[in-house]
Order: structure tokens, then C-alpha cells, then sequence
């Protein structure tokens, strides 16, 4: 997301190679500089200010997501290397909107984008309000390895992908590319 508040996603890729003993778990404040770091670091997310990451870590942290290596000279829970940043739409608390998935770049490719997923989407069925069902995200077009992302995770949670119109490029004041909406519908338990 960019400071005209839109909405992207990484450009990593993610494939059925896992990474062995990452740890996924909902952010806190202390993260929300962690989160800002890979933002930057992704070099294809829109950068927005260090305390819009702060707000999602504390604020959202029920909808957020933050992904750990073990790392013996980064403390005990070791290096982050991942993140989501989504929440629940006011008017459809169903739908869970994801603003924005960085992965760190010696880590793409190993499924750390959709592990993000499914740990915020299967925790709403625990938590307070529905479970979700749909989930909402923009990429602009030329975003290939997103796309990818989004159809493997849809594809392996047995859901629907379809996209439609989301923000256009006359929405940005900032010469921002349009950002098509992508809707994945009829999320299903992991198998």
C-alpha cells in the first residue's frame, strides 16, 4: 500500500518447498518495525510510514500475520521473514481484505506467502465473528508471481478465483497503475 492508502501485495513466489521451523504468529506492537523492514526490503511493495505498521501490528494484529526462521544470533524466536497484513471488510466481516504479503527475498519460493494465509484465514474461525469465506486482495496486472501466489492458495483451499474491477489508475493521484480486484470465494478448511 502506498501513502494514497491501496492496497498491493508482494512480488515473491511461493512453491510446495517449506522452510522447516518457521513459526507464524499474530504480530505486536514490538513488530510493527519488523514489518515496516520487510515492506522496505520486499523492493515492490508500496512503502507506507513506519507507523502505518505499527497501527497494523497493534490494531489489526487479529488479522496480521508475522513469519520467524529460527536464527541463533537473532534471539530465541529468531528472524522475521514474512508477513500479511489483511483485515475484515466493516460492511462483510466474512471477507478478509489483504493489503499487503512481504516476503523476504531469501526466502521466496517456499510457501512462506500462503503458510501467511492460511494461519489469518484459519484463525478466524476461532476467533470472534464468521469464519472467512472470501477473501479480497489487489495486484496490478504486470504482478505475475502474486498472482501465482493467490492462485496456488486458492487452488489448494479448494476456492474459486475470479477477478474484477478494483481501483483504477484515475483513483491514484500519484501516477499509481490500476490495482484489478481479485476475489477468492468458498475458502475451504486446509486439506
Amino acid at each position: 500500500m502506498d501513502t494514497t492508502d491501496t492496497a498491493t501485495t508482494n512480488h515473491s513466489t511461493d512453491d510446495s518447498s517449506t522452510l522447516p521451523g518457521l513459526t507464524v504468529r499474530p504480530p505486536t506492537t514490538q513488530d510493527g518495525a519488523a514489518m515496516w523492514r520487510l515492506a522496505r526490503d520486499s523492493g515492490s511493495l508500496d512503502l507506507n510510514s513506519s507507523y502505518a505498521y505499527l497501527l497494523l501490528a497493534d490494531h489489526f494484529a487479529a488479522t496480521c500475520r508475522l513469519a520467524f526462521l529460527p536464527d541463533g544470533s537473532a534471539g530465541a524466536e529468531g528472524e522475521p521473514v514474512g508477513f500479511v497484513s489483511a483485515y475484515r471488510l466493516p460492511a462483510d466481516p466474512a471477507t478478509l481484505f489483504v493489503w499487503q504479503v512481504a516476503v523476504d527475498p531469501r526466502t521466496r519460493g517456499r510457501r512462506v506467502a500462503g503458510r501467511l494465509l492460511d494461519a489469518v484465514v484459519d484463525a478466524t474461525a476461532e476467533g470472534d465473528g464468521p469464519a472467512v469465506t472470501r477473501l479480497h486482495t489487489t495486484v496490478t496486472t504486470d504482478n505475475a508471481s502474486s498472482r501465482r501466489v493467490f492462485a496456488r492458495w486458492a487452488a489448494e483451499r479448494g476456492a474459486t478465483l475470479r477477478e474484477t474491477t478494483g481501483y483504477e489508475a484515475a483513483h491514484f493521484p500519484d501516477g499509481h497503475e490500476a490495482e484489478p480486484l481479485l476475489v477468492i470465494e468458498g475458502i475451504r478448511p486446509p486439506r
